[in-house]
């Protein structure tokens, strides 16, 4: 059997200011913060998690928010920008939105889509399209109505310091299908409705530097435990040395890093942010692994306090 991943599970980006981040992700952006827990990693920094209401994978935008990180630079070796795709007719809403928050826009056309630019409070690169594919958001906050809302991610541009190498991966690896050229980019799809457009540059990209700004991983969805064992057997037989198997409470991962630089993950769906939380209550409370609770005190007393707020442009 050929395994075909349905596309983006999630994407993960470093950024400086928990609250300014916040603000923008959902304040702005009007997306939900479901989950609130620490970088398993390094417990001391923030791992946010926002996405539809039940941060459903194709929605799931996360962050590693560390005050006083230093500015990254977007190049090669990254996702150079992340797409979202909301309802069709609903980018003149978004536009004005924008500039109602003094964000500056840029329109832009690839394969015949029309897309609206922009980056985030610490210059990640983003863009919105109008797709009708995939399940419409029900979850709306602040001034973005659940009909004009975003419904999960449209795809992503990779940036690759390999371009040959990280094309290869994608058909030969993850499956996906190649759809054409246009305007320089090659468009690949992957199975499923969200998160499934991936447009990579002919040309190979300068290297980028990570930090503030930058994305750190993409993930790749396998539909539950069974496929991903499926996926390491398949990715280290592609030739890839992988990290193994590892438990990150909400979905299982696997990561491993392609020709192109690009840090690429393979999670699954289940379990979900309910697991620990009921869908109504998602990201509302601090949620730490059972191996960090005895740190608890400890480990809120060194974080800064967040809070999703309404901005004041939207009261």
């Amino acid at each position: 059997m050929k395994l075909q991943t349905a596309g983006i599970h999630h994407i993960t980006a470093f950024a400086s200011d928990p609250q300014a981040n916040v603000d923008f992700y959902a304040g702005v952006l009007g997306l939900r913060l479901v989950k609130k827990t620490i970088n398993f990693d390094a417990p001391d920094i923030y791992h946010l998690y926002f996405g539809n209401k039940a941060g459903a994978p194709g929605t799931i935008m996360t962050f590693f928010p560390s005050p006083g990180a230093r500015r990254g630079r977007i190049g090669g070796g990254q996702v150079g920008m992340t797409t979202f795709v909301v309802p069709p007719g609903s980018l003149p809403f978004w536009e004005e939105r924008l500039r109602k928050f003094d964000i500056s826009t840029m329109k832009a056309s690839r394969f015949g889509e029309q897309y609206l630019q922009f980056t985030d409070n610490e210059g990640m690169k983003l863009e919105l399209v109008e797709r009708a594919e995939g399940p419409a958001s029900v979850w709306s906050f602040g001034g973005v109505p659940a009909g004009k809302a975003i419904k999960g991610f449209g795809g992503a541009v990779l940036y690759s310091a390999h371009s040959a190498a990280t094309r290869q991966v994608l058909e030969a690896v993850l499956g996906m299908n190649k759809l054409g050229e246009d305007v320089g980019y090659i468009r690949y799809k992957a199975a499923g409705e969200l998160g499934n457009v991936i447009d990579i540059p002919v040309s190979d990209v300068p290297w980028g530097a990570g930090g503030a700004g930058t994305v750190h991983h993409i993930a790749w969805r396998a539909k539950d435990y069974d496929e991903h064992l499926e996926w390491k057997r398949h990715v280290e037989q592609s030739g890839f040395g992988t990290t193994g198997v590892v438990d990150r409470q909400y979905f299982k991962a696997l990561y491993f890093r392609e020709e192109g630089g690009i840090l690429f993950e393979i999670a699954t769906d289940p379990p979900g942010f309910a697991v620990n939380e009921r869908e109504d209550e998602l990201g509302q409370e601090l949620k730490l692994p059972s191996w960090y609770e005895p740190q608890r005190k400890a480990i809120e007393a060194g974080l800064l306090p967040i809070e999703v707020r309404v901005l004041e442009e939207d009261e």
